[in-house]
């Protein structure tokens, strides 16, 4: 079993408390991506479960064992870093074995486990490289397969694709996910803990994801219910790309929203998921993909103009300025070239049951309740 469990996990440096008692189970064999931005404690949370980070308080329990005392090379994982750490004088298939040359490994299993691991990451042909040799993304897979090589119980990914570019990025997240699947139809039921700041990566990766701030668990949810039913502004404001349009609110007791000076009517699914002891100064949250264009003269929607226009292939992506309030909108550009012009008058209708509330002081979702 390679379970893995924080309880009331903290980190304290001198004055400063980094991670704040912090609970998260993930389950044998799961993919957990631990996202939110730069400065979140997330690193240093995975750096506790690896042992290389002492912890403050709490526990980190791997499979049924208690590893707070111990040392890395006792916990069953195996880390694989932002940088990919190679030894840069060992060719490719010593970078490999290196970890079983150090437990004195029979030679023939050794060779046997180089074998399957650069057959699996497709690294055949750079056994007698060195990593100066080796492109970012090539370089990355050894590093891969230097842990994968010592079947672990937990993998532990801080930030592994940091270095490359997007479409090399892209390429190795598919490589790590498929990697994982068929662990697990073999058999062999790794936990990975992943983390990153990339909410692409995030959401493409994870069977669940564990989104943080400032050392604290904002929400723990598929990546359908993150973007779906966000539990509080940040997720909502975080999750997803362009980000959800958030800004200041007014809702009426006769269902309606007033944003800035302009009224919208809510729909009757939206207005059933609403808190019924909700306050009246509350935020909203919309989705940039969640608008319909209308006609201006339509009393409907809201109105406002157009401050950038920026095409982006298959979507045109909309910045319009409601009052004060920036709005991102997303719609397709086939047959819309040259539509959108800046300083162009438009208006705007949320589609049904797209709208959330947030409390305004605490965040919370209030508009979940139903």
């Amino acid at each position: 079993m390679a379970k893995v469990e924080l309880k009331n996990l903290e980190k304290v440096y001198g004055k400063f408390q980094a991670v704040h008692g912090i609970n998260l189970e993930i389950e044998d064999g799961e993919f957990m991506v631990l996202v939110g931005p730069s400065g979140c404690a997330k690193s240093t949370t995975l750096r506790m479960i690896a042992g290389l980070e002492r912890i403050s308080g709490g526990e980190v329990r791997i499979g049924d064992d208690l590893v707070n005392d111990k040392a890395p090379g006792q916990r069953g994982i195996a880390m694989v870093f932002q940088n990919y750490a190679l030894y840069p004088h060992m060719k490719v298939k010593n970078n490999l074995s290196f970890g079983l040359r150090l437990k004195h490994a029979p030679k023939d299993e050794i060779a046997a486990a180089t074998d399957d691991v650069s057959h699996i990451l497709e690294i055949e042909e750079y056994l007698e490289r060195l990593p100066k040799q080796l492109s970012g993304g090539q370089a990355q897979r050894v590093a891969v397969g230097r842990a994968l090589i010592k079947k672990p119980q937990v993998f532990l990914f801080d930030e592994p694709l940091s270095n490359l570019d997007a479409k090399l990025r892209a390429s190795m997240r598919v490589r790590i996910t498929d990697l994982h699947k068929r662990l697990l139809e073999e058999g062999m039921h790794s936990t990975v803990v992943y983390v990153t700041h990339d909410q692409t990566e995030a959401m493409t990766m994870g069977d669940r994801i564990c989104v943080m701030k400032e050392g604290r668990i904002m929400q723990v949810a598929d990546p359908y219910t993150l973007y779906q039913k966000p539990a509080n502004a940040f997720v909502a404001g975080f999750i997803g790309s362009p980000e959800m349009n958030i800004g200041d609110a007014t809702l009426g007791s006769d269902g309606t929203i007033r944003i800035g000076t302009q009224v919208l009517k809510l729909d009757e699914k939206t207005l059933s998921r609403i808190d019924k002891d909700a306050p009246s100064e509350v935020t909203f949250g919309l989705r940039p993909q969640s608008f319909d264009l209308v006609d201006p003269e339509n009393g409907e929607g809201l109105l406002g103009r157009i401050s950038h226009v920026e095409f982006m292939g298959h979507e045109i992506f909309l910045y319009v300025t409601v009052e004060d309030q920036s709005f991102t909108i997303v719609v397709p550009a086939s047959g819309m070239e040259g539509q959108y012009q800046r300083d162009q008058q438009i208006r705007v209708k949320p589609r049904e049951n797209a709208m959330h509330i947030f409390h305004r002081r605490t965040g919370e979702n209030i508009s979940l309740s139903a």
